[in-house]
């Protein structure tokens, strides 16, 4: 695919879809601007290189219908604070008003287009949609990494109506860090899989089984696992349908030569709640640790302080780092700890280390390490596409240009 930088943008009407789906609080104000930061890059080189900017964006899922809450003008106002420059609203995306205000940008000026999802064009790929689009612009440039994995009109139909159609600075970042990571890694490279179900990152784990030299399965996922090993996990999260698979996986592993770690031991809570009562059992998966008694209707929220310290010890040896998932219900800081000791492992690590978005990108931030890894992902989705060894319909779009 071609760089924006390969392509002559002075004069010119350069449109960027960005990826401003924002967190809002209660009173509709911007909770994290992380997704309007990674851009800044990109926006800054356009204005410094006298582009016509004309940024789109999706925010939430009103459905193809107008929702007041989901409107992108916070983040026109809150992008217009840190460029410390104007950066011009309209409130839609298409039509005759959105065209005259086009025509009328100045080089170096800056326009954010209202929530792309408020037409139902941008869902179905309609084309008279696409057409208007269009017609906004003479460049295209893709800077949504997180959305990338998705088939929307502006993300996959856009790109080939248009001449000249690019990748943009965190897109490119993005599939490089991935590359480097993955593809084309220094060796050893250890994988770090948790969250809640193996049912979400099942292709990721068969395929990652084709890359890594270490596997570490964490959070409630492992029960799954450990389950199909015969361990008892009381009342925890299992996925009775995916217990062969998980076994089925374990032995995939052995035969390619990948070393898998399991929890040897959980923190089990009376309850899912911050204050439940908790105590640490052994799972019984390593021989000096015995099995402990589960107590009756109690569950698995972390992994155990000698399973932390196996997890640790096999990420200290990495030469390349890949975290995907927590290791326990890290929101509640009585069942942070473990995530903390993985976290505090991988940003002590001297590896390259990339962090899977969404959750694993939270932990990292919960955890103090966020400027400690090497990256964090922007898109969580995107990213755990990629660890399935699936293309991105985003970057497919370009590379067809």
């Amino acid at each position: 695919m071609k760089s924006v930088k390969d392509i002559q943008v002075a004069g010119r009407r350069v449109m960027v879809r960005v990826d401003y789906n924002l967190p809002m609080d209660e009173n509709l104000n911007i909770s994290d601007d992380n997704r309007i930061l990674q851009t800044l890059p990109l926006i800054e080189y356009l204005v410094q290189n006298r582009a016509k900017i004309i940024l789109i964006s999706h925010m939430g899922r009103p459905k193809g219908k107008v929702v007041t809450a989901l409107s992108l003008k916070p983040a026109a106002l809150r992008l217009s604070e840190l460029l410390k420059q104007p950066v011009g609203f309209i409130s839609d995306c298409i039509g005759t008003e959105v065209q005259k205000k086009v025509s009328e940008l100045n080089d170096g000026d800056i326009l954010l287009l209202e929530n792309l999802r408020f037409h139902e064009g941008e869902k179905s790929g309609d084309p008279d949609f696409v057409k208007q689009l269009a017609s906004l612009c003479d460049v295209y440039v893709n800077d949504a990494f997180a959305v990338s994995h998705r088939k929307e009109a502006s993300i996959v139909a856009l790109p080939g109506m248009i001449n000249d159609s690019a990748a943009g600075f965190l897109l490119e970042k993005e599939l490089l860090c991935y590359r480097d990571a993955v593809q084309n890694p220094v060796r050893p490279l250890v994988a770090v899989i948790g969250g809640a179900k193996v049912s979400s990152k099942l292709d990721a784990l068969k395929n990652m089984l084709n890359h890594v030299n270490t596997l570490i399965i964490g959070g409630a996922m492992a029960n799954t696992f450990l389950k199909s090993q015969g361990v008892d996990t009381g009342a925890s999260l299992i996925e009775e349908d995916l217990v062969e698979t998980a076994a089925d996986i374990i032995i995939d592993a052995r035969k390619k030569g990948v070393t898998l770690h399991l929890p040897v031991d959980l923190v089990f809570a009376s309850s899912f709640d911050n204050s439940a009562d908790k105590v640490t059992v052994g799972t019984g998966i390593d021989l000096s640790i015995d099995a402990g008694h589960v107590p009756e209707g109690w569950m698995a929220l972390d992994i155990g302080g000698q399973t932390a310290q196996l997890f640790a010890y096999a990420i200290s040896g990495a030469k390349t780092i890949v975290w995907n998932g927590p290791m326990g219900v890290f929101e509640m800081e009585r069942f942070c700890d473990g995530t903390r000791v993985i976290a505090k492992a991988i940003a002590e690590s001297a590896a390259f280390s990339v962090v899977g978005g969404g959750d694993t990108g939270l932990a990292a931030k919960v955890c103090g390490v966020e400027n400690q890894v090497s990256y964090i992902s922007t898109g969580g989705g995107a990213f755990l596409h990629l660890m399935e060894g699936k293309e991105l319909p985003g970057a497919r779009a370009l590379e067809k240009c």
